[in-house]
């Protein structure tokens, strides 16, 4: 697992580290946490990473 710091998390579709160069949107949940959407370099998918 690669813990580099420029990590977005990982994808939820193929599990690999997105890097932060690939985010796309930031934005404040219902709840007031802060949620993103990157899209993932190796499946083409846009999705909001898990940490």
């Amino acid at each position: 697992m690669n813990t580099d710091a420029s990590s977005l998390g990982r994808c939820p579709e193929c599990g690999d580290q997105i890097p932060e160069t690939w985010l796309l949107v930031e934005y404040e949940k219902d709840d007031g946490s802060e949620g993103i959407w990157a899209e993932c370099p190796v499946c083409d998918d846009v999705v909001a990473p898990e940490q």
